[in-house]
């Protein structure tokens, strides 16, 4: 196992270029289950996530390879219904092969899904919306078996207690578009990974209207044809980068990226001073001053996002004042707290919120990663701190950044892998 060490203290300057957005990609890859014709996906970040859907697409019977940032995908075989526990518990976006499997095949049998630990994610609200399709489901075993003889259209409100769910709806839209009739998904999530798979099913021939916003349409169709779709950029390797270049009082311009999508980041970004200059498809970040703290509270998109929330504790750590992160979405999403309090950091958790003392410098040292952003918001850390940083567990960060130390190489950091 390696672990990643960083010479922190260097001032990042040069360019870098986004990667495709790993929570479209992983919905997008499992809705090439709805057709039995090709699929030409593009813009895949090569992850330890997509690669492991790419692995589950093929244990269900597709023909499936991804090369150079390309995922085909063609029918190898009849399609199993069944999604096999060894790979579905390794990543909790895995469980979304439910709706398609079950629009097309009219019965799926998936593993519960397994992933980061950073509290509770329970499956509730996928489970609602395909029962209220008219499935009969069950849990047997480690495993959600869903049937149904036919599946109709229905109002569902898809509203839980921390908001929407990304997944569920996903997969209660995969299900319903190959459903009879129409389906209305009230209290949807809007996040835009959401709104690319919608644009995706929709080349397929599926009839959707409203995706972006909390009430989706569905028409359901017959069947569903072969499409070629292009993945949306990262929006959270994106502000992963924006804040790296703040941290490290750098100077970077970021390439491929939306800036429509960075909306919450960029608000609070600029109530702490940060100058952000917006160009046609970039970003640059230039550090000019000391920043401001601020209050973050994490909502579904197009609040701040829980996966920027890490990342942002770590600029917080080093800013000047004390700034209230709150996490309404994952109350237990602070396992990075006690690792950048090993770095030096003054912060205090209380509940679902932190307290975060700005200090001077962050001192490096060594820390463990817990989950994917908490991976990142270490790295940032380090980068930023006096000394070397090594951080144990990088796993975690393969699966949701693409290439990310040959990256930040390019901008000036001194960062490489040493064996445990």
């Amino acid at each position: 196992m390696d672990k990643l060490i960083i010479e922190g203290g260097v001032k990042l300057k040069g360019e870098v270029t986004i990667s495709g957005a790993k929570n479209a990609a992983l919905p997008i890859l499992a809705a090439t289950l709805l057709t039995d014709d090709a699929c030409v996906i593009k813009g895949v970040p090569d992850l330890r996530d997509t690669n492991t859907m790419v692995k589950i697409l093929r244990s269900l019977g597709k023909d499936a390879d991804l090369e150079k940032g390309i995922v085909s995908v063609s029918n190898l075989k009849k399609i199993n219904y069944v999604a096999d526990y060894k790979l579905v518990s390794t990543m909790r976006a895995s469980f979304c092969v439910l709706g398609p499997l079950l629009g097309k095949l009219k019965k799926a049998k998936v593993s519960l899904p397994g992933g980061c630990v950073i509290g509770v994610r329970p499956v509730d609200l996928h489970l609602k919306g395909i029962k209220a399709l008219g499935a009969d489901v069950s849990v047997d075993s480690g495993y959600v078996i869903a049937k149904a003889s036919e599946l109709k259209g229905k109002h569902i409100y898809l509203g839980g207690v921390y908001g929407s769910s990304v997944l569920a709806t996903d997969n209660v839209m995969m299900a319903a578009v190959l459903a009879e009739g129409k389906t209305v998904i009230e209290s949807a999530a809007c996040e835009p990974e959401v709104e690319d798979l919608a644009e995706f099913l929709i080349k397929m021939g599926a009839k959707i209207k409203g995706h972006g916003t909390p009430i989706i349409e569905i028409e359901g169709v017959r069947h569903l044809h072969g499409a070629t779709h292009t993945i949306i950029p990262d929006r959270i390797e994106a502000g992963t980068m924006m804040l790296a270049a703040l941290a490290t009082k750098g100077d970077i311009l970021i390439r491929n990226v939306l800036y429509k999508h960075l909306g919450a980041l960029i608000d609070r970004l600029e109530e702490a001073g940060a100058p952000i200059v917006k160009t046609d498809n970039s970003i640059h970040m230039r550090y000019k001053k000391p920043l401001n703290a601020i209050n973050i509270n994490t909502l579904p998109y197009p609040g701040f996002p829980t996966d920027m929330q890490a990342q942002m504790m770590a600029l917080m750590s080093i800013t000047p004042g004390i700034s209230l992160i709150n996490e309404k979405i994952y109350p237990d999403r602070f396992m990075h707290v006690a690792e950048l309090n090993r770095m030096g950091a003054r912060i205090q958790r209380e509940g679902p919120h932190a307290i975060v003392e700005g200090v001077e410098a962050l001192s490096g040292a060594p820390v463990m990663a817990s989950d994917l952003r908490a991976s990142a918001c270490l790295v940032l850390a380090g980068l930023a701190a006096e000394g070397k940083t090594s951080i144990s567990r990088i796993y975690h960060l393969e699966r949701g950044y693409e290439n990310i130390e040959e990256k930040l190489e390019k901008l000036g950091a001194k960062i490489w892998r040493e064996k445990e």
